[in-house]
């Protein structure tokens, strides 16, 4: 895999997470605990063998910064090769619209690299794939590009593409669509090509005056490439909406998911942060959750996830909750259904619910 060159962007399907991502991308989004979603595209490249990884950055990306830094987190911190930060500045006085101004203009940096093959991926789901696997798919067919799928197990709403396969794995058909419809073969935004055939959709996507890599790049023209799809069977997530982001992380506490996620031999890496243990006060119940280091819990928890540092009083009730890092929840408040974005205060008596389907969020920095 040191012949392949990863690109990860940043820009995702966020339509559906305004109030979660106003000022960071669905990359930067805090999940199951300690990781952010960008931590699966990345650690899944390193730990398939791939040593050059170029993140392709938005215009929100000073997070992605904080978190990745030099990548040391990922031994990417390298002489040769390693992370890189490609800009997607705007050019011409024009602001920048879809991923394929950006990839053009870092084009000659992906020349210059002396990798054979090019991986992309979109950091706005959470998988654990090896992709050697995919590259022996894609040498297998002698596809010109190869792009990664999952059977959808339910109704996802939210941006999506889907695509009809043939037996024999040829991609015949990619539409975009609001919603990817239960057994529908949903596109997880991972493609594997040659460097010489992604120069090619690139150039002339951007150059006839398209904006989206998928849209103008690669379906506008499917009859001049061979495409196939590679299909991923383990677990994913797509996040692409609030309960799509919602869903993932509570999937966090089924035994059986965290295993497959976080227990094999591929790691999930991320930022490194030193903190103390989890205290757990003589007044304290937690039932079925995911607690970070650092936090402090007084309190009932059950079915939530606490990221670090977060400090539960006394007498508080919180269930089916997603707590970012550094909030407080004083005494005697009650949660339910609810997202805390980081560093919320909810005050001492509060009760805040959110429905089933749709939780409450609660804006970063909020005072309840």
């Amino acid at each position: 895999m040191s012949n392949i060159m990863g690109i990860i962007k940043l820009d995702g399907a966020n339509s559906m997470l305004k109030e979660l991502c106003e000022r960071r991308p669905v990359a930067s989004l805090p999940i199951a605990g300690r990781y952010r979603v960008i931590d699966f595209a990345v650690s899944n490249m390193v730990n398939s063998g791939v040593g050059n990884v170029g993140v392709l950055l938005s215009a929100k990306a000073r997070s992605v910064f904080d978190h990745l830094r030099s990548g040391k987190d990922w031994d990417l911190a390298r002489h040769r090769g390693g992370l890189s930060y490609l800009p997607s500045d705007p050019y011409d006085g024009q602001p920048v619209t879809g991923d394929l101004s950006g990839l053009y203009h870092n084009m000659d940096y992906i020349q210059h690299t002396s990798a054979e093959y090019i991986l992309v991926a979109q950091a706005d789901s959470v998988y654990n794939i090896d992709f050697r696997s995919v590259l022996l798919f894609h040498q297998n067919t002698g596809a010109d590009i190869t792009m990664v799928y999952s059977k959808a197990k339910s109704d996802i709403p939210g941006d999506a593409a889907v695509m009809k396969v043939t037996d024999n794995g040829r991609v015949t058909d990619i539409a975009k669509s609001m919603t990817a419809t239960m057994g529908a073969n949903d596109f997880l935004g991972i493609y594997l090509m040659s460097k010489d055939t992604f120069i090619k959709v690139v150039s002339n996507g951007f150059e006839r005056g398209g904006t989206d890599f998928l849209l103008d790049g690669i379906i506008r023209h499917m009859d001049e490439y061979s495409i196939f799809a590679c299909e991923h069977k383990g677990y994913v997530a797509r996040i692409n909406s609030t309960m799509a982001y919602f869903n993932a992380n509570k999937d966090m506490l089924n035994p059986d998911i965290w295993a497959e996620m976080f227990m094999g031999t591929n790691l999930i890496h991320t930022k490194t942060k030193d903190a103390a243990p989890v205290q757990y006060k003589d007044t304290s119940r937690v039932v079925n959750c995911l607690v970070a280091n650092g936090c402090e819990i007084r309190g009932e928890v059950e079915n939530s996830i606490l990221f670090r540092d977060v400090k539960i009083g006394e007498g508080v009730k919180i269930k089916d909750c997603i707590i970012m890092e550094k909030c407080v929840i004083e005494d005697n408040a009650m949660l339910r259904n609810v997202i805390c974005d980081k560093n919320v205060t909810v005050t001492r008596d509060q009760w805040l619910k959110g429905a089933e389907n749709y939780p409450l969020i609660v804006a970063k920095g909020t005072t309840i």
